[in-house]
């Protein structure tokens, strides 16, 4: 298999207010996010990084697509280093998160238009894109409605769509499902599983066990900011549900019964 993605030693800390301190129950004026994180994706595969909420994933994949720096270690996608050249690494990247937001005065067929020309697509490409996408979405019909009087599951779509305009072959993906309702949710599901039979290579994070064992190839196991296991699916389920695998490894690592 074709490695794509290679992640070695990634680190990411963080300095704590006042404030966070007493939120994190901690002395510690720094925050270790992500310690000394490694793992690899290939070609055509959906890798999946499973932890619990503050487990360092969010902060992982802000790496990977080059929103922040990391303190120690690299990453290097397609050839591209995210320290030494985050411009190309952008280039080749989809990177998508609920977290996203679009200006409320603009319209989905702007929006589209304007990141079409970030990516420096040519019009007809563009033309031809968003035809199938919105139709793929049910944009169409809201395509020049505001998107602050959109719902939140269309200004899903919305975000989802225009991260794709230049239709990359590595998508990366936070928390891919969370806060939508069922029926959206399905539909970005079901989209990943259409992107995954292309031939891209999807990274995504989340807590959700059933979104993993539905898309997912590999699984990298993160708490506390680190890799605690890295394996194939069918591996980590072998002998038990990926759900009872997560909860032996979490109880061996903090050492507490959940």
């Amino acid at each position: 298999m074709e490695e794509l993605i290679k992640v070695t030693g990634l680190k990411k800390t963080f300095k704590l207010s006042s404030k966070q301190q007493k939120i994190e129950k901690t002395k510690s004026k720094v925050k270790i996010a992500v310690n000394g994180l490694n793992f690899n994706a290939y070609r055509g595969e959906v890798f999946g990084l499973l932890g619990p909420n503050g487990a360092g994933k969010t902060t992982t994949l802000r790496m990977l697509a080059t929103l922040i720096k990391p303190d120690e270690g690299d990453v290097v996608i397609d050839g591209a280093s995210v320290t030494k050249n985050p411009d190309m690494v952008r280039s080749k990247i989809a990177f998508l998160t609920g977290e996203l937001k679009l200006e409320d005065f603009f319209t989905p067929n702007y929006m589209y238009d304007f990141f079409s020309d970030l990516h420096h697509v040519d019009a007809e490409t563009r033309n031809a894109r968003r035809e199938k996408l919105f139709k793929r979405f049910g944009i169409d019909k809201f395509a020049e409605v505001k998107i602050g009087s959109l719902s939140t599951g269309m200004r899903q779509k919305v975000s989802l769509v225009v991260s794709l305009v230049h239709d990359p072959d590595i998508i990366i993906f936070d928390e891919p499902t969370n806060g939508l309702d069922v029926m959206t949710a399905k539909v970005v599901t079901d989209f990943l599983m259409e992107l995954k039979n292309e031939g891209k290579t999807i990274i995504v994070s989340t807590h959700i066990f059933s979104l993993i064992e539905k898309i997912c190839d590999r699984v990298g196991i993160v708490i506390n900011g680190q890799m605690c296991v890295c394996d194939l699916l069918s591996n980590l389920t072998e002998d038990m549900s990926l759900e009872d695998k997560f909860f032996k490894i979490y109880e061996e690592i903090i050492g507490e019964e959940v």
